[in-house]
C-alpha cells in the first residue's frame, strides 16, 4: 500500500458564508477554523493549506454566554514601559466587531506560517453586506 499525499495543484478551494447573527462566538470560530484548515475534506493534509475561503457576516450581532461582555479582556503591549493596554469585549464589539471573530479564529489555527496563510482566507464583516457575494454565488451555482 502507498500513502496518498495531496499535491498543491489538486487542491480546490470553495467559498463558505457563515451568518454570525445570534450565534455563540466559540461555535462560529470553531466552524470557521475547521473550514480554513480543510478538516472537512477527505484530502486534509496537516502540512499543506487545503482549506477553503470563509466569509463571516453580521459579526456585530454575535452572542456570548455568561458575563463575558464585561469580564473578557483583550490585552496588548507596545513594548514600552507603561505600554500595557486592556480592552473589554463590549468595547471591542462596539468599535471593531470584526476583530473579535478574527482573534478567536486565529487562536484555533496553527501558530506558524501555515496558520498565517490560512488566516488570510478569512473575511469578516460587521454587517450583512460583503463584496464576495458574487464569488460565493458563482461557486455554489457551479456545484
Amino acid at each position: 500500500m502507498k500513502t496518498y499525499s495531496v499535491k498543491a495543484k489538486e487542491i480546490k478551494r470553495e467559498w463558505h458564508v457563515i451568518d454570525a447573527a445570534d450565534q455563540v462566538l466559540g461555535g462560529i470560530a470553531t466552524e470557521a477554523a475547521k473550514l480554513l484548515m480543510g478538516k472537512n475534506k477527505a484530502m486534509f493534509t496537516r502540512n499543506l493549506d487545503t482549506g477553503d475561503y470563509v466569509v463571516v457576516v453580521n459579526a456585530a450581532k454575535i452572542r456570548v454566554t455568561g458575563k463575558k461582555l464585561e469580564q473578557k479582556m483583550y490585552y496588548r503591549h507596545s513594548g514600552y514601559p507603561g505600554g500595557f493596554r486592556s480592552v473589554s469585549l463590549a468595547e471591542v464589539l462596539s468599535k471593531k466587531p470584526e476583530m473579535v471573530i478574527e482573534h478567536a479564529v486565529k487562536g484555533m489555527l496553527p501558530q506558524n506560517k501555515l496558520g498565517a496563510a490560512m488566516l488570510k482566507k478569512l473575511k469578516v464583516y460587521a454587517g450583512a453586506d460583503h463584496p464576495h457575494s458574487n464569488i460565493a454565488a458563482v461557486k455554489q451555482a457551479e456545484a
